[in-house]
């Protein structure tokens, strides 16, 4: 049986997830869980609850999500890549807007 191996990830991906896997450890500790009252909690095993806390790259999003949530975090989400917060996004949609020109055609209604 093959082994898959994961696709290599950024540098900066990696420590990403490591600081939110950290996050979510300082999180549940601060509320005085186990990784087993977690896992109890969320419905997932205690090895998914210490993968999430490592920041493996590899963890399923929803299982992330699902422990946010239980930990009364998932709001915090709403912001990621949010179309409103996105500088880059509307910056380059409003150069875009700024280069449309329309050419107003003459319909030739000539029958």
């Amino acid at each position: 049986m093959a082994i898959q191996k994961s696709p290599p990830y950024q540098e900066e991906i990696i420590q990403i997830a490591r600081r939110l896997g950290g996050r979510i450890r300082a999180a549940r500790v601060f509320r005085k869980w186990r990784q087993e009252d977690l896992a109890a909690r969320t419905g997932l095993s205690r090895s998914t609850i210490q993968a999430i806390e490592r920041g493996e790259e590899t963890v399923a999003i929803g299982n992330v999500l699902q422990v946010l949530w239980l930990l009364g975090l998932a709001n915090e989400v709403e912001l990621i890549a949010d179309p409103g917060l996105d500088r880059d996004g509307l910056s380059l949609a409003l150069d875009a807007a700024k280069k449309r020109v329309h050419v107003q055609r003459k319909v030739d209604d000539d029958f």
